[in-house]
């Protein structure tokens, strides 16, 4: 799929890693497998984790109806478009929240630190 964003993570130290081709076995971390981080999966309020977009003249802007505490926060707004990728990393205490251009077609994933990853198309 052209806007899939493949994301692994480490289950013993939290590490996460984007993998830009997915043909191998695995990535280890901690001496054990990473997995594979699905959009959309987690058993949480939906409403406070799917980026949302509101479209300003050629752009886009992004936010995530989300919590930023230093324990609980969205770390990262990407955008994935024609196998292309733009991400703003966020930080606690910050606003989650990013500018990108509007592209139709395009895919926003958010990740939050707790909740994993999370998406929705750009229409």
């Amino acid at each position: 799929m052209k806007n899939e964003l493949i994301i692994k993570k480490c289950l013993k130290c939290g590490n996460v890693v984007d993998v830009l081709n997915n043909k191998c076995d695995g990535i280890d971390c901690c001496g054990q497998p990473m997995v594979e981080a699905k959009p959309n999966t987690e058993e949480c309020s939906i409403e406070k984790h799917i980026p949302t977009y509101e479209k300003v003249e050629d752009e886009i802007l992004v936010k995530v109806n989300h919590v930023m505490e230093k324990d609980h926060y969205i770390e990262w707004i990407c955008m994935v478009y024609e196998n292309r990728k733009i991400m703003v990393k966020l930080y606690p205490e910050q606003e989650a929240q990013a500018r990108f251009p509007y592209i139709k077609g395009s895919t926003l994933y958010a990740y939050c630190n707790k909740h994993g990853l999370w998406k929705t198309d750009v229409e």
